[in-house]
């Protein structure tokens, strides 16, 4: 049986690169044509494939349906939340997660710095657009026309002598983070807070979330914050691969608790 299920599976990702023939399916699997053709006909039952009028098969709807579902229904906060843990655990600093949702980056997730200096940023409040580095790293991602229609809609309050003057500037700042894979916010809505931050994509690469770790120039000065990049990258790439399915919860939390200990 469990045979049976490995070479019917195996006929899935032979799909997705292109409609194939019974003969090209068996002769990828190593079977006759005849065990070939009775899986065929079971994932085409249950929608997973679909035969062609030339007598090819692709992927059936019903597979996309689900793929779709599963992706709306998986729920960042919830992954990202362990490992968000353990950053802390390790650097002590305030470290946040946060989503774009109708032209606003929130945060959705927050860790508390274990020094007694805290950050006043709740979960479900809108974060500084113009300046925070998590919401670089989200817009940053946006398609290009998408991108400026809304940085050129955005107004810049200067919080700070640091902050974002305009929107050819934001542009510009956007086009370095999207270049590089991650952002900072040394200063620009806080003249005494640091931030460094790195994006969290999906299984086709999309930034579905950017966390990041942020500490009072009183705890860390900026150029020490810096040094946690590589950690705070590591991490973020941790939780993309649990959110894409890349690897398994175990396998990404046995590496972040390697990190740690390292």
């Amino acid at each position: 049986m469990s045979q049976t299920v490995d070479r019917a599976l195996s006929i899935l990702p032979l799909l997705a690169e292109g409609p194939a023939d019974l003969g090209r399916v068996a002769d990828a699997l190593g079977v006759h044509k005849s065990t070939a053709l009775r899986l065929l006909r079971t994932l085409h039952e249950h929608g997973f494939v679909y035969r062609q009028s030339d007598q090819r098969y692709r992927l059936g709807s019903r597979l996309i349906a689900l793929a779709q579902e599963a992706m709306e229904n998986l729920d960042v906060r919830e992954i990202a939340h362990p490992h968000l843990v353990r950053l802390n655990e390790t650097c002590g600093h305030t470290v946040h997660l946060a989503v774009y949702e109708e032209n606003e980056v929130l945060y959705i997730d927050k860790v508390e710095s274990r020094y007694p200096v805290r950050m006043y940023s709740r979960i479900g409040k809108p974060v500084a657009i113009t300046v925070a580095a998590v919401a670089k790293l989200l817009l940053a991602d946006l398609p290009e026309g998408e991108r400026r229609a809304v940085v050129e809609q955005l107004d810049y309050p200067m919080y700070t002598s640091r902050s974002t003057p305009s929107a050819d500037a934001f542009l510009k700042e956007l086009a370095k983070v999207r270049e590089q894979g991650w952002a900072t916010d040394l200063g620009g809505h806080e003249e005494s807070i640091n931030c460094v931050a790195a994006p969290v994509r999906d299984a086709a690469g999309r930034v579905v979330a950017a966390m990041s770790v942020s500490a009072p120039n009183v705890v860390v000065t900026a150029d020490e914050l810096l040094t946690l990049l590589p950690l705070v990258r590591r991490t973020a790439d941790a939780i993309s691969g649990e959110y894409s399915g890349r690897t398994p919860a175990s396998a990404s939390a046995s590496a972040s608790a390697k990190e740690v200990t390292a």
